[in-house]
């Protein structure tokens, strides 16, 4: 089998290209992509060359991991059938090229153990469960008994940023404050108020979460909160962090790290956005078809007003 994919040749050199797909075996579906999301955050870094160096990091790639399609073949152990719907967090299954994450593409390859069988419902809004499911985690990641404290404050209203902060309302803690920098996105808040750090007096917030992924973030956070407040880092950071110690000290500051989500996190955001307790209205604000794609990631890292853009495959199937 082939496919049609998105390769990043080197960083800012994007083509289309046709793919020989890996045999898929007894565990495995194959999938045809319907919608994919473009990151604005890892695929950002992937695209201007700054993602950090980890094992698997490498050119060419393929690009992608919030992926929607029906799968189109199951394998006998997969778990799954055909016509299930289903989310694909990414697929390595093209050879010599890398998938990084490797959703990106009309026909993928994929373990049935790694795709989410979701609702028709949702339509292309199921790209955005994996970045729900991020921040899903970022908080309850202590697990149902033992969450994290929730955010009074979030920096950043990005997606990420507005689906935490959704999360937040939809959960019945107090309303969190939102700061954004950018006029052209402080707009669109749902039950929560955003408004710019430079308007914002308050220096005793308990729970600061990040999700800009603003390197320097730290001193700016320490310097608002409260006494044994903490600052988690829920964004994609690509150069180091520091802090100057004074100021954490003298507040007993605590800083934590959000890792990646889990599988219980998108079945759990899976259901509230399929019951409607999370909307995932307003924040897909563009669309382009497959064949456009290097327009499109141009439009997704360079437009403030894009949101999110999503990638149409259904006319390459």
């Amino acid at each position: 089998m082939k496919t049609q994919a998105i390769v990043l040749e080197k960083p800012e050199h994007l083509r289309l290209a046709t793919l020989d797909l890996t045999d898929p075996v007894d565990s495995d579906v194959v999938v045809d992509i319907e919608f994919s999301g473009i990151s604005t955050g890892t695929e950002r870094l992937l695209w201007n060359g700054r993602m950090p160096m980890f094992p698997g990091m490498g050119y060419p790639l393929v690009p992608g991991y919030e992926s929607v399609g029906r799968i189109v073949q199951a394998g006998p152990t997969s778990g799954h059938e055909v016509g299930e719907r289903v989310y694909v967090p990414g697929a390595r299954c093209y050879g010599e090229v890398r998938g990084l994450f490797g959703g990106a593409a009309s026909k993928v390859v994929v373990p049935g153990e790694k795709v989410v069988p979701i609702s028709d419902k949702l339509g292309e809004q199921a790209v955005l469960l994996a970045l729900a499911a991020t921040a899903y985690h970022a908080v309850a990641c202590g697990g149902k008994e033992a969450p994290h404290r929730p955010p009074d404050l979030i920096v950043g209203h990005g997606v990420l940023g507005r689906l935490l902060a959704r999360m937040v309302v939809a959960a019945g803690y107090d309303a969190p404050t939102v700061w954004e920098l950018n006029p052209e996105r402080a707009h669109g808040a749902m039950g929560y108020t955003v408004i710019s750090p430079l308007d914002d007096t308050r220096r005793d917030y308990q729970a600061i979460y990040d999700v800009s992924g603003d390197c320097g973030i730290l001193d700016k956070a320490i310097a608002r909160l409260a006494f044994g407040g903490e600052v988690v880092l829920a964004g994609f950071y690509h150069e180091p962090l520091s802090f100057n110690f004074a100021p954490a000290f003298m507040r007993e500051a605590q800083i934590r790290t959000a890792a990646e989500w889990k599988r219980a996190d998108m079945m759990a955001v899976r259901e509230l956005a399929e019951n409607g307790r999370l909307s995932l209205d307003g924040l897909i604000t563009h669309h382009d078809v497959a064949t456009h794609a290097a327009d499109a990631y141009r439009t997704a890292f360079g437009d403030a007003a894009c949101l999110k853009m999503v990638l149409d495959w259904r006319q390459m199937q």
